[in-house]
């Protein structure tokens, strides 16, 4: 394989990567914000009072469904890529936090997908993140 070809995959494999990762958290933030309604979403935090002060039950419900709503949008656009990444790492924390505050052994599969996905975003290098909007702002344009 040349380098030529070898620069390309790794491009097109981090804008698969991190365009991916933004469709999962924006359609999951997508079905909270709009098909559940925050009421929805709010209510189905409400058990958690039980256990956590109200306030932090509800900066969950609505920190967690509109950061991975904007965020998923931001990471698809690749928009503010690294502060995006911070900000739904964090709702994996919160996210992991509350299944196991509900049930010590649960299912992975809601969080770990988007977890490997979104750390490896964060270690790969930035330079071969490549196709997205902060370059065509910074007025670098797109490189392949």
């Amino acid at each position: 394989m040349t380098n030529l070809t070898s620069n390309l995959n790794r491009t097109v494999g981090v804008l698969i990567m991190r365009t991916l990762l933004g469709i999962i958290f924006l359609m999951q933030g997508y079905g909270k914000v709009f098909t559940w309604g925050m009421e929805g979403v709010y209510g189905s935090f409400q058990p958690y009072e039980e256990k956590l002060p109200v306030f932090l039950v509800k900066f969950a419900a609505y920190y967690t469904s509109f950061a991975e709503l904007t965020g998923g949008l931001l990471l698809v656009l690749g928009l503010f890529r690294n502060y995006t990444l911070y900000a739904l790492g964090l709702v994996l924390l919160i996210v992991s936090f509350g299944h196991g505050l509900s049930q010590p052994i649960w299912d992975l599969s809601h969080v770990f997908p988007r977890a490997v996905l979104l750390i490896a975003l964060l270690l790969i290098p930035q330079e071969w993140d490549r196709w997205h909007l902060d370059g065509l702002i910074r007025k670098k344009g797109f490189k392949a």
